[in-house]
């Protein structure tokens, strides 16, 4: 393998590893205000012992986190130093803002939500609570913000760098940066907003199902039955909106990143050729072949989707050149992962929903059962999501806008590919070009970088991780079997957890 690829593969582990802990304090942190918030309101001591339980459970989460997403900041420099230096200043605005009102709005409070219990009022820490719930929202908006640049920028222009006071020049290429022209359109780009709240309701869902997953299993156990029955009610409010929202939510990202990103849609369903399109469900993408294999689909549902028309014809990947259209078999899988998944999570969630309602759901063992696995389901479709999200940019690591029509048509060359926007640059003999105004993964990583230096990182991050994640579930196993400190009365005593 050579070194993009594998600098690829070795930030993608790095970064789906990390990727576990902040959707769930993002979760979690919706449920720990909704059972404070019910304390608040009732007086019950039980949603106390809960909101506190559960604490301890997002404070061992967010440590983790907090250690897992270092590495990743190191990365950028180490692996990807042509890829810093293009996007640095947008980063570094957007990274700033992150660290100052989200990161130290959520640290900030939270040593009073996990030491404050007897130290300020039960107000005090409510609001304490809320606010550690909105650092961990806002710090996830300014990443998002990051991301969605790279796919549909906006508010910047692109410059030639200089050193020395002249032109900075790699092995006869012009060194370029993206500077910030708008910073509040840089923020609202044409993804963000879509983008963002897809990534909240997949957040609601996993922080979501992985307290129902515990409190299931200590329903099946038959302890600490009515904490559980509390914290499960909680999170399957929360998993059951945010269920049902994902589907809208994914329908309009759908049509947003055909307007935008069109190759990537195209992989998403193994579109090959530009026209009225089915919408697949099931199937093999065959590249060389160019068609889906065991396919079963819905005649026209793809032109539906992004046309509100049956017939209507859809880009598919032969309108763009071969070096710029992106891999179609990780994107496919995992795109048709993610929305079975989220169809079941709507199917379970509804089902329980009913079933609260019935006051016979606790009664249901087989399907408490089915919700202590289904937080790995919840696990796999966050990070099918991004997978198929970030795949399918490729070989953009910056995507190209494309250039368009007075009607906002995309532009076609004379071959009948997409056009894309373009800079105007100089290289080191004088020669003025122009070149797309985005840059490829293969533009991105770091010069002096070489196979074997990845190849130890990978190891020796895949060996840490490993122990990180074994101190983790060993952490989190004492603490879901000492349980939580149960009011007198409720089946264990005021100092019966840890």
């Amino acid at each position: 393998m050579d070194v993009v690829l594998l600098s690829r593969l070795q930030f993608a582990l790095t970064i789906m590893f990390h990727y576990l802990f902040p959707p769930l304090t993002i979760g979690m942190g919706v449920v720990l205000v909704y059972l404070e918030g019910m304390h608040l309101r009732t007086g019950d001591p039980l949603y106390h012992s809960a909101a506190r339980f559960w604490t301890r459970i997002f404070a061992l989460n967010f440590a983790i986190g907090v250690a897992t997403g270092i590495v990743m900041e190191f990365e950028f420099g180490t692996n990807w130093a042509f890829y810093s230096r293009f996007v640095g200043d947008v980063f570094g605005s957007a990274l700033a803002a992150e660290g100052i009102f989200a990161f130290f709005l959520e640290s900030g409070f939270l040593a009073v939500l996990v030491f404050g219990w007897d130290r300020v009022g039960p107000k005090m820490h409510l609001f304490a609570t809320v606010m550690v719930a909105l650092g961990s929202i806002f710090s996830s908006v300014w990443i998002v913000v990051a991301n969605s640049w790279q796919q549909t920028p906006t508010g910047h222009h692109i410059v030639q760098m200089t050193r020395d006071g002249a032109p900075w020049f790699v092995n006869g290429e012009p060194v370029l940066r993206a500077e910030i022209t708008d910073f509040w359109q840089l923020v609202f780009n044409p993804s963000t907003l879509h983008r963002l709240i897809h990534v909240l309701l997949g957040c609601f869902i996993m922080g979501a199902f992985f307290v129902m997953s515990i409190s299931a299993w200590y329903l099946l156990k038959r302890r600490h039955e009515e904490f559980a029955r509390r914290s499960f009610t909680g999170a399957l409010i929360l998993a059951t909106v945010a269920s049902l929202a994902t589907l809208l939510s994914g329908h309009l990202q759908a049509r947003n990143v055909y307007r935008h990103q069109p190759a990537k849609l195209a992989a998403f369903e193994g579109h090959f050729r530009t026209g009225p399109a089915d919408m697949s469900l099931f199937g093999l993408p065959d590249e060389t072949q160019e068609r889906i294999r065991y396919n079963l689909s819905i005649p026209g549902g793809l032109s539906f989707l992004v046309h509100d028309d049956f017939n209507e014809p859809v880009l598919g990947l032969d309108s763009f050149r071969p070096e710029d259209r992106p891999p179609v078999l990780i994107p496919f899988a995992s795109y048709h992962i993610m929305i079975a998944l989220g169809m079941m999570f709507i199917g379970l969630t509804v089902l329980a929903s009913f079933l609260r309602w019935r006051g016979t759901l606790f009664e249901n063992r087989w399907l408490l059962r089915l919700f202590v696995l289904a937080v790995l389901g919840a696990v796999a479709a966050n990070q099918f999501g991004w997978v198929a999200a970030e795949v399918g940019r490729q070989p953009w690591i910056v995507y190209p806008p494309m250039e368009r029509t007075t009607d906002g048509a995309p532009q076609l060359d004379e071959n009948g590919h997409i056009r894309y926007e373009t800079t105007a640059t100089f290289l080191s003999d004088g020669t003025a070009v122009r070149r797309p105004a985005g840059l490829r993964t293969t533009d991105g990583v770091s010069q002096a970088l070489q196979t074997s230096h990845v190849k130890g990182s990978i190891v020796l991050f895949g060996a840490v991780y490993l122990l990180l994640f074994a101190l983790w579930l060993f952490v989190l196993n004492r603490k879901i079997q000492a349980g939580p400190d149960l009011p007198a009365g409720h089946g264990g005593s005021l100092t019966g957890g840890k």
